[in-house]
């Protein structure tokens, strides 16, 4: 079985978050719970503090990378591993409640949210936007990864997850790798066919939506389709 031992060092800061929540305990305690044990020169608070005063910001931890975080004083193979599993599910608990609170009311704004995330992709990537009665998001879907092979995903793999969730609504969302948003005849087609069955199911199809590196294209804004 798999524990987790404290050093003495590290006791007084876990036994304060047990006792007055973790919001109460400032960045080195909660690093040093962290880190569990310190050097033979340093105990696990003052490593604490040395590493939060190699950064300007406490957020330039989440830069750094396994090797980076190995070449700080005390931080070994084990501890740069933990430090970034830490920090990578710190990174998609925050996305997951902006998402979760999260109202879509512009096009524009959902483009640019998903042009950080999908613009530097080499593949095309197809995302289903499921919205509730007030447009705010239920989930955020991976529908399709672009192939060789294949490069259109069917709409009943769309509409499958818009019946699970129990969603009024839908935003579909793909890049164009090459960088470019123009809609290609396929895209025109696909839209067509996904408004026609959201149609028959009575599903708000609210937009398809199109990113390149720099520019977006919106089906809602740019035609009549929607």
């Amino acid at each position: 079985m798999y524990t987790i031992n404290f050093s003495q060092e590290a006791l007084l800061p876990r036994e304060r978050l047990v006792s007055q929540g973790a919001e109460k305990l400032s960045n080195q305690e909660l690093l040093a719970i962290l880190l569990r044990t310190g050097t033979k020169k340093e105990n696990v608070l003052k490593l604490a503090q040395s590493i939060l005063g190699t950064l300007d910001n406490i957020a330039d931890l989440r830069q750094l990378s396994l090797s980076e975080l190995q070449k700080i004083r005390g931080i070994g193979k084990v501890k740069s591993i933990e430090i970034k599993a830490m920090l990578e599910l710190a990174r998609r608990i925050n996305q997951a409640e902006y998402i979760k609170q999260e109202r879509i009311l512009s096009s524009e704004r959902l483009a640019r949210m998903m042009m950080a995330e999908l613009s530097e992709k080499k593949q095309e990537h197809l995302v289903a936007i499921y919205l509730d009665t007030q447009n705010r998001i239920i989930r955020k879907q991976t529908i399709f990864i672009g192939s060789v092979r294949r490069s259109v995903a069917e709409p009943r793999e769309i509409l499958h997850y818009a019946c699970k969730y129990m969603a009024t609504s839908l935003i579909v969302v793909h890049n164009h790798p090459s960088g470019t948003s123009h809609p290609s005849p396929n895209d025109l087609h696909f839209t067509e066919k996904i408004k026609r069955s959201c149609d028959d199911l009575g599903i708000v199809f609210l937009d398809h939506i199109i990113v390149g590196k720099k520019e977006y294209y919106s089906f809602r804004e740019e035609t009549d389709l929607l």
